[in-house]
């Protein structure tokens, strides 16, 4: 199977993944704090283990990080 995974084309030896493998199989760091958007749709967490990847989907694992203001005065 043939995927664009973060913008990088990538061959799995798989005809198809849930979310959830792909996210194993990718070796993804923190799983539980990432966010996946698969076609340009974001998913929500409890679709993870149900929604299949298939040959030639997109996909996107996306990491939101919280930050502050830095006081210079």
């Amino acid at each position: 199977m043939n995927l664009k995974i973060n913008g990088t084309d990538t061959t799995i030896d798989a005809p198809s993944l849930t979310v959830v493998e792909l996210l194993k199989q990718q070796n993804v760091d923190m799983p539980d704090m990432v966010s996946v958007q698969l076609n340009g749709e974001i998913l929500e967490r409890d679709a993870f283990e149900n929604t299949t990847v298939k040959d030639s989907d997109e996909v996107e694992f996306l990491y939101f990080m919280g930050g502050g203001a830095i006081d210079a005065g």
